[in-house]
C-alpha cells in the first residue's frame, strides 16, 4: 500500500479523442502531447521547472522515439529533468502514474509530471534486414495492425481472445449489444448540459493544419451513434462470434497528463485542497494464453487486496473495455452490476489512443468520485499479451 504519492486535484486534463485519420492524424504524439502539456501548465500559472520528473508513456512508434522522454520534458520547457520511458500496451497510463508514485513513495522524485500519448493514425511500417533471407528480402511489420491482427505468442486476434473468454462464460450476442447501447448511453451523459462533465476536465489539442492556420480540437471526434436496432443488425466479426464492429472499441489519437507528487504539493498545487487525492494501490496479471479480456480480474483483486478493499467499498470503477466482453466478465467475476460502472464514458466508446487511454479513464473516474462525495476509485483494463493493470485511488 502507497501512503506518500497524492494527485492534486484538477492537476490533470485529457484531450479530446479522435478517431484514427482525424483531425489528430498528422500530428508527431510526442511533440503534439509536449506542447499541449506546455500550454495546460501555462494556462495554470505552473512553472515547468517545478517538476524534477517525466514519466512519458506511448505504444506506437513516432519520429525520434529514441529521444522520447528527454525530448518531451524539453518542449514542455521543463528543463534538463530526466524520467523514464513506459510502453506497456493499454495499460500504459495507469503503469506511468505507478511508476511516478513509486519515485515519490520512495524519495526519488517530488514533483512528478506523467504525460501519456499516442497516434494510432499513420503509424510507422518497419522493417528488419534480414540477411539469411532468400535475396536478402527484409523482415516488415505494420506497427498498429499487425499486433492487433496477432499476438505473436498465441496466434490469435485480439477479438479473438475476447471470443474465447465469451464462450466460456457463455456471453450472448444479445447480452453483448444490450451492454455495448448501456455503455453508449453512459457516454451521453458527459455531453449533458453542454458537455458539463467532460469539461471538468477536457483540455483542447491545437493543431497546425497549415503554415498559416492551427484549429484547436475541443471535442471527442468519430463517435458512432449507436441504437439498439442498429447494433442487433451488425454480424459477428467471427464465425459463431458474439462480437460485432458495435460491442468494441476503435483506434484513436489523443493525450493526457497527470501530476503526481507529495501530500505537501498537492495542497499547494490542488484547485481544492480539502479534495485530496491519494495513490493506494497498483495490481497487474497475467490470464492464460488467449485470454486477454479475463485479466482486468485478477488485476483488480490484486490492487484491492493491497489496498486492503473489498469490492463493495468501491464508490466508482471505471474499466478500458476494448470488447464489451470485458465488462460482462468483470462484472460476473466480481458480482456486481454491469450497468452500474463506466459512467459518463468508456473507451470502447470514444477510442483507444492505448497510451493515453488509462490516463483519461482515471481522470473521468476521479472527476466522478468527486462528484459523488468522495471514496475509494478502482480503474482496471486489460492489455496486449493477456495482460492486466489495476489501480485503487482515495478521493476525499
Amino acid at each position: 500500500m502507497l501512503t506518500k504519492a497524492f494527485i492534486p486535484y484538477k492537476g490533470y486534463y485529457s484531450t479530446p479523442f479522435c478517431r484514427w485519420q482525424g483531425a489528430m492524424a498528422n500530428e508527431n504524439a510526442i511533440t503534439l502531447g509536449a506542447k499541449t502539456a506546455a500550454r495546460w501548465m501555462a494556462e495554470k500559472k505552473w512553472e515547468p521547472k517545478s517538476f524534477d520528473y517525466l514519466v512519458f508513456g506511448n505504444t506506437i512508434g513516432q519520429l525520434h522515439q529514441f529521444y522520447s522522454t528527454p525530448w518531451a520534458a524539453s518542449l514542455m520547457g521543463c528543463g534538463g529533468i530526466t524520467g523514464l520511458t513506459v510502453s506497456q500496451a493499454c495499460t500504459t497510463g495507469t503503469t506511468c502514474i505507478f511508476q511516478a508514485a513509486t519515485f515519490i513513495e520512495t524519495g526519488m522524485a517530488a514533483n512528478a509530471f506523467v504525460l501519456t500519448t499516442d497516434r494510432t493514425s499513420n503509424g510507422p511500417h518497419t522493417i528488419w534486414p534480414n540477411p539469411n533471407g532468400p535475396g536478402g528480402e527484409v523482415i516488415s511489420e505494420n506497427w498498429l495492425m499487425d499486433n492487433f491482427n496477432s499476438d505473436p505468442n498465441v496466434g490469435l486476434r485480439m477479438v479473438e481472445t475476447a471470443e474465447n473468454v465469451a464462450k466460456e462464460e457463455g456471453f450472448t450476442k444479445e447480452e453483448c449489444d444490450r451492454l455495448a447501447l448501456r455503455r453508449y448511453e453512459q457516454y451521453r451523459m458527459a455531453l449533458a448540459d453542454d458537455r458539463a462533465f467532460q469539461k471538468r476536465y477536457m483540455f483542447g489539442a491545437e493543431i497546425q493544419v497549415s503554415r498559416k492556420k492551427t484549429i484547436l480540437v475541443e471535442e471527442d471526434e468519430g463517435i458512432m451513434p449507436t441504437t439498439a436496432e442498429g447494433l442487433a443488425k451488425l454480424r459477428p466479426l467471427i464465425p459463431d462470434g458474439v462480437l460485432s464492429f458495435g460491442a468494441q472499441t476503435h483506434p484513436a489519437d489523443g493525450n493526457a497528463s497527470i501530476v503526481v507528487t507529495t501530500r505537501e504539493n498537492a495542497d499547494r498545487l490542488s484547485a481544492d485542497a480539502a479534495i485530496p487525492i491519494q495513490v493506494i494501490s497498483y495490481g497487474y496479471a497475467r490470464e492464460k494464453k488467449g485470454y486477454m479480456a479475463a485479466a482486468p480480474v485478477p488485476a483488480a483483486r490484486m490492487a484491492l487486496e493491497k489496498a486492503e478493499l473489498a469490492i463493495g467499498d468501491i464508490k466508482v470503477i471505471k474499466t478500458h473495455n476494448p470488447f464489451v466482453v470485458n465488462d460482462l466478465n468483470f462484472a460476473k467475476k466480481m458480482g456486481i452490476d454491469a450497468d452500474g460502472f463506466n459512467n459518463y464514458g468508456s473507451s470502447m466508446i470514444y477510442g483507444h489512443p492505448q497510451g493515453s487511454t488509462a490516463t483519461r479513464l482515471i481522470v473521468e473516474g476521479i472527476e466522478e468520485t468527486v462528484m459523488e462525495g468522495g471514496g475509494y476509485f478502482l480503474w482496471t483494463g486489460c492489455a496486449a499479451g493477456d495482460c492486466g493493470a489495476a489501480m485503487v485511488l482515495k478521493i476525499g
